[in-house]
């Protein structure tokens, strides 16, 4: 079955033996089933553990999986154009937060490019609850960054605790919460748990749905003006609304910027789609078996825009665009930022140039899969999403 998937190494197997123990021991001390959702929660996040707190490469052609920051500058660079005149027209006191700052190459980029546009924030803060990818991020900024700039950034455990101005950012954040899993049965609703069959091997299994999440599928059926159909199955975060008000904490002027892979909610929910958009990375390999090897993969389910939308305003704050990631690079100069790159390199470098522009941009690649969505408040964004406006399917 996973012939294809190249196998751990020893201590890597029995790292992720120690954590099967610990779940199969938490799901018994549950009477025999836990959520999907705090299966999933333990998997990345458990300290010590968990695929995102262990101390394995996650990121680029040595991790699992190749974010847009870490393909080279140019996505970081053109975030960086759409947010500095939101950063500008609140003035010296803006600050950013990151949520989640993968390997730092992100905030390397966008502070270079921030700099040279005369918008850098007084504080540049990073939400980061990994102990091991805090400290990678700290060690390639101080390398990086002149002593000056490296002194506006800090890293968070929480997000700010008082009232502050500026923009918050997050790139690939959101598929990453842990989700639950719901079931439609005979007209009823169920949510997706974690069980043992009689080898102590993870399996499906299902139980009652609670209010929160029944009323949330509830919702989507009457969004899309029919009921789920028996035995469809799929992921939904009723928790995100909460989610997105404890991130903005006290946020009272400024932006909000999401960068994910997604679907507005009528696309996620197709009756074709039975299973769900839940799937693992493993060494740049994408299946669908959630529970192999813990703590060794990751496991991301795709975005639901429209409840982004739904959550961003219910906040307070003012939906400012959404458009896919092509549009929004492009709206926001990445194309001169090819050009001023092919300047100031050789032709090997031009050419890695190019094939990022495509990565980042093409249909088949990144431009279409992934979506951007913005929020202001009392500030204005909607320049930054000039191109390819796409609120219409939400």
């Amino acid at each position: 079955m996973h012939s294809d998937l190249p196998l751990p190494e020893s201590d890597a197997l029995a790292h992720s033996e120690q954590l099967a123990a610990h779940l199969r021991a938490e799901i018994l001390a549950q009477g025999g089933a836990m959520p999907f959702s705090r299966f999933m929660e333990l998997v990345l996040y458990a300290p010590g553990w968990g695929y995102y707190s262990a101390g394995a490469s996650k990121f680029g052609a040595a991790g699992d999986f190749v974010t847009a920051p870490e393909m080279g500058t140019l996505f970081a660079a053109a975030t960086a154009n759409a947010l500095a005149p939101v950063l500008r027209e609140i003035g010296p006191q803006a600050r950013v937060l990151e949520l989640g700052g993968g390997s730092g190459a992100f905030a390397e980029a966008a502070l270079g490019r921030l700099a040279e546009l005369d918008a850098l924030p007084a504080r540049y803060a990073i939400l980061e609850p990994s102990a091991d990818l805090r400290q990678r991020q700290r060690q390639r900024l101080q390398d990086a960054l002149d002593p000056a700039l490296f002194a506006r950034v800090e890293w968070l455990d929480r997000p700010f605790d008082d009232e502050w101005d500026g923009v918050l950012f997050a790139n690939e954040v959101i598929d990453a919460l842990p989700t639950p899993r719901f079931l439609a049965s005979e007209g009823e609703i169920y949510e997706e748990t974690v069980e043992l069959d009689g080898q102590g091997r993870f399996v499906r299994g299902a139980q009652p749905a609670d209010m929160l999440l029944s009323a949330a599928v509830r919702h989507v059926e009457r969004y899309l003006e029919r009921p789920f159909s028996d035995g469809y199955r799929s992921e939904l975060l009723p928790q995100l609304p909460y989610w997105i008000q404890a991130v903005a904490g006290g946020l009272r002027r400024g932006a909000m910027l999401f960068v994910d892979y997604g679907y507005s909610r009528a696309e996620f929910y197709q009756d074709d789609r039975r299973d769900g958009t839940l799937r693992a990375f493993y060494r740049h390999r994408v299946h669908n078996d959630v529970h192999l090897w813990p703590g060794l993969q990751d496991i991301t389910a795709s975005v639901d825009f429209t409840a982004l939308a739904e959550a961003g305003t219910g906040a307070g704050f003012d939906l400012a665009g959404y458009c896919h990631q092509a549009g929004f690079l492009f709206c926001n100069g990445i194309t001169g930022l090819l050009e001023a790159g092919d300047a100031n390199t050789d032709e090997i470098g031009r050419v890695r140039l190019r094939e990022q522009l495509k990565r980042l941009t093409l249909p088949t690649e990144m431009g279409e899969r992934f979506q951007v969505m913005g929020f202001s408040r009392d500030v204005d964004l909607s320049a930054a999403f000039a191109m390819g406006d796409l609120t219409w399917r939400l």
